[in-house]
């Protein structure tokens, strides 16, 4: 048979086996069920009728002791409920025909205090009956033969396992014994992609604050200028000689921070590092998508470097 959209999923019936002692009534299945009918019961391969057992809770209740066999009762469910959630409210309407001198009825699972019970038609005050098993209800005057006898019967609950939404629920009641909650402060923290490993502060003391640079690079400023490494580097601009432009990945939030960096020249020469520019401070040396370097030997010449390092701190 064709479909349309997504194809239809099927899946077995959830199914308890349980052996009969010839005696014993009562059986814990692994589900609650809704009522009676939401269950299929049958016993030696033959069907139950509903009225023949009743549930209460995961307790199925036969009104006369099975056969003594070896999984010869079954239970199929119908439907289970969601785990961990259950309906708000759900509705059952019994109906009886009573005895003479009936008093007792067995109905669907109910939350007590959410019952109606009529008889002939007419809806029955609370104080003309017993309802407080979830199970029963007991009028407090005796059926004539014939009566109609109707319970509309409620279960009400709620959803299960939920945190509220609100300040301060989630506490170390929800938590694993073996953790500690702590009160850390964070103040405006910006972090991007960090990289860090918790053994670099394992020697790491005192209570001045611990800064990571925000961006470095290694590389080789001679010939071929070449990235050796880097961290929030994207690549170098070789202007001419020892004159390099490093530039970011992610822009920094201004121009004003640190640039620190060391030069190798050669063993016969000394190089220092410094921000290229002159007398004027401006944002064409030093602005928030890059720093430009200047690489000068003790003759105060721009040279190249065999390997120029530089790291940015704010």
């Amino acid at each position: 048979m064709s479909y349309i959209g997504n194809a239809p999923i099927s899946a077995a019936f959830l199914t308890d086996t349980f052996s009969g002692t010839g005696s014993q009534v009562a059986y814990t299945m692994t589900v609650a069920p809704a009522n009676t009918s939401s269950i299929i019961v049958a016993v030696t391969g033959v069907l139950q009728d509903p009225s023949t057992y009743a549930v209460s809770g995961t307790t199925l209740t036969f009104s006369a002791a099975p056969p003594s066999g070896t999984s010869n009762i079954s239970v199929r469910y119908l439907g289970i409920p969601a785990s961990g959630v259950t309906t708000t409210a759900y509705r059952t309407v019994t109906d009886f025909t009573a005895t003479a001198g009936q008093t007792s009825f067995s109905v669907p699972s109910y939350t007590v205090g959410y019952i109606d019970v009529y008889r002939n038609g007419v809806r029955l005050v609370s104080t003309d009956f017993v309802a407080t098993t979830g199970t029963t209800v007991v009028l407090n005057n005796a059926c004539t033969v014939g009566d109609a006898v109707v319970t509309e019967s409620f279960l009400v609950s709620s959803v299960l396992n939920a945190i509220p939404a609100t300040a301060g629920a989630v506490n170390s009641t929800y938590l694993a014994s073996s953790l500690t909650l702590t009160t850390p402060t964070l103040t405006s923290p910006t972090l991007t992609t960090p990289n860090i490993d918790s053994a670099q502060f394992a020697t790491v003391s005192g209570s001045a604050p611990l800064y990571a640079a925000r961006a470095w690079v290694n590389f080789n400023g001679t010939g071929t200028v070449a990235i050796r490494a880097s961290g929030n580097v994207s690549s170098i601009t070789d202007n001419s000689a020892g004159d390099y432009d490093v530039n970011f990945t992610t822009p920094m939030s201004d121009a004003n921070y640190s640039v620190n960096g060391i030069a190798m020249r050669d063993s016969a020469n000394i190089a220092v590092l410094c921000i290229y520019g002159n007398a004027t401070y401006t944002t064409a040396f030093v602005s928030t998508t890059k720093v430009r370097v200047n690489v000068r030997e003790n003759s105060n010449t721009s040279v190249d470097a065999v390997a120029v390092c530089v790291s940015i701190f704010r």
